[in-house]
């Protein structure tokens, strides 16, 4: 279809001329079932509201298969809440169901073509995309949030937004919201707009320009459905002969196994790999400590980057390198054989090497009240930097008192209707800045020396029961969502009976990042080592690597037979 421009004009003359009007005749003429639009509008604060009515009249008088429907955003707060729609001017498509196309602002300018596609899609319920790819958006079982960044003086947008509409069309999952920035500066400086069109994925995965549907499809899985995307991503750079990862496998005796996939990991098998070892690596996953990281910008050479690029650079480089994984294993257990080292992972799998690199991490301490299992990832959640879009207009809890909570609390509040931070104690601890930046928030409750009794709901969670330690009944506060933000716990009890753990339960390890244990070294965050950042870990793991290197070639232990390289290498 011909892209047609309309241009705001004055109030007296008709918004789509006689040309632009007889295009769209012949443009209809291919509607065959009925199209609803339906615009949410105010008086006074918006007025852009006004003549996108007007637009809307006049589109809907060129077919009679086109219906209008105006509603006040206020007055009919029930049905806009009903739809999701939180500001105007709002305009929904759909055709003989409800789909989720629609567009906030004036669609004017280039985005009139994406408004006329929309109302062809509605009617005639086609998508247009291969027939195989289609199959593959309608396999998406997550509910997912499109927002495309646009200006009317784009020629570019429309693509993106047409994309982003077929696949709501096929899937009800999926919501697909253009957006006129200048109308809505508050989510141009929200979402760090610089250019368009910029796509938005449940309020936190972006990226920028216009993309084919299949590359739309593939950033669609990376945001909501990673290890199926990591699967399909591997299987492609297979097939390329990019990937040179194989499965590790139990009974052989590799010279390095290393134990965890964060960076500290991830760069102990590439060191090991380098050097010429056999090594095997046993995760549950890659990332870490990254996964729950929205973005990073302390690594060297990167600048500011998104968590999940950062995980997929160190994985890449990491899959270029003959080395053996097992993933989805968790280890419980480490023992010293006569042959190395045996890792056991929570199935009965059994790992073995000749040199042990430990590099489990940390994770998030449990306050083990009743519910709390049952509603990880069902309104318990660690990330609030990554999640606190989702809550928009919603009531949450933060638990803690310390930095990490006070920190979860501010990137909530500019979302949340309410942020209730929940702190055994009666002083917090975090920074006194940030406590002053949070406290004057007027949607913040403070609720001091209360703990939590329980988390409350059926399928998901609906609220938190909370008291202090003389009130015996509890409040039950109601909430959609809680962050624990009480701290966290390194992953050290596999090694027990091996070596002694601190009072904090960290590894301890020598500057070599070697354990009191001959041949076990460890890296990372589950060590003492006191910074915990990404940069060390990394450089932890290169060490330990190194060092089992050393190990193995000074007792003879290792196959290559080539000497020992540089430090430089």
């Amino acid at each position: 279809m011909a892209e047609l421009l309309i241009s705001p004009v004055d109030q007296v003359s008709s918004i789509i001329d006689a040309q632009a009007r007889a295009e769209l005749k012949t443009i209809f003429a291919n509607l065959s079932g009925a199209v609803k639009m339906t615009l949410f509008t105010q008086a006074n604060p918006c007025p852009t509201c006004a003549e996108q009515r007007r637009l809307l009249e006049e589109v809907a008088s060129v077919s009679g298969k086109i219906d209008l429907k105006v509603y006040d955003l206020v007055r009919d707060h029930e049905r806009a809440e009903a739809r999701g729609v939180d500001k105007v001017p709002a305009t929904l498509i759909d055709g003989a169901r409800e789909h989720g196309m629609r567009f906030y602002g004036l669609t004017g300018g280039y985005e009139f073509s994406s408004l006329v596609d929309a109302i062809l899609m509605a009617s005639t319920g086609v998508s247009s995309l291969d027939p195989r790819l289609e199959s593959l958006v309608k396999g998406l079982s997550k509910p997912i949030h499109v927002e495309v960044m646009t200006t009317l003086t784009c020629p570019y947008c429309p693509r993106m937004v047409h994309v982003a509409n077929q696949f709501a069309l096929v899937n009800d999952k999926i919501r697909a919201d253009m957006i006129d920035s200048a109308e809505y500066p508050q989510l141009v400086q929200m979402y760090s707009v610089s250019g368009v069109p910029k796509t938005i994925i449940n309020g936190a995965n972006s990226f920028e320009g216009a993309i084919q549907a299949e590359a739309f499809y593939l950033e669609l899985l990376k945001a909501v459905e990673p290890e199926q995307y990591r699967r399909l991503d591997e299987t492609i750079r297979e097939a390329q002969g990019l990937r040179k990862v194989g499965r590790a496998e139990e009974g052989h005796l590799y010279e390095v196994l290393v134990i965890g996939g964060g960076p500290a990991g991830m760069n102990a098998a590439l060191y090991s790999a380098r050097k010429g070892l056999e090594v095997a690596l046993v995760s549950m996953n890659l990332g870490g400590q990254i996964t729950y990281t929205a973005s990073v910008e302390n690594y060297l050479g990167l600048g500011v980057a998104p968590g999940v690029d950062v995980i997929d650079l160190f994985m890449r480089h990491l899959e270029a390198h003959r080395i053996a994984e097992a993933l989805g294993r968790e280890v419980i257990r480490v023992e010293a054989t006569g042959r190395g080292f045996r890792a056991t992972t929570g199935d009965g799998r059994r790992y073995e090497g000749k040199a042990l690199i430990y590099c489990a991490g940390k994770e998030y301490k449990r306050l083990e009240v009743p519910g709390e299992e049952k509603f990880i990832g069902r309104g318990i959640a660690f990330c609030a930097t990554c999640d606190a879009p989702l809550y928009t207009g919603r009531r949450v809890a933060v638990v803690g008192g310390g930095n990490s909570a006070f920190t979860a609390a501010r990137d909530l509040i500019r979302f949340a209707s309410e942020v209730h931070l929940i702190h055994r104690g009666g002083e917090f601890k975090a920074d006194e800045g940030l406590v002053r930046e949070v406290t004057a928030a007027k949607n913040v409750k403070l609720h001091r020396n209360t703990q939590v009794r329980a988390f409350l709901g059926g399928e998901k969670l609906t609220g938190v029961r909370i008291g202090g330690s003389t009130d015996e009944a509890g409040v039950d506060l109601l909430v959609d969502g809680v962050f624990l933000e009480v701290g966290m716990i390194p992953n050290s009890d596999p090694l027990r009976g091996l070596v002694e753990v601190n009072e904090r339960e960290e590894v301890p390890v020598g500057r070599d990042m070697s354990t009191a244990f001959p041949g076990l070294f460890a890296a990372g965050d589950v060590t003492d080592v006191k910074e915990k950042q990404i940069a060390i870990a990394v450089g932890q793991g290169a060490q330990a690597a190194l060092s089992a290197y050393e190990y193995l070639y000074s007792k003879g232990l290792t196959k290559n037979k080539a000497e020992k390289r540089g430090a430089w290498q």
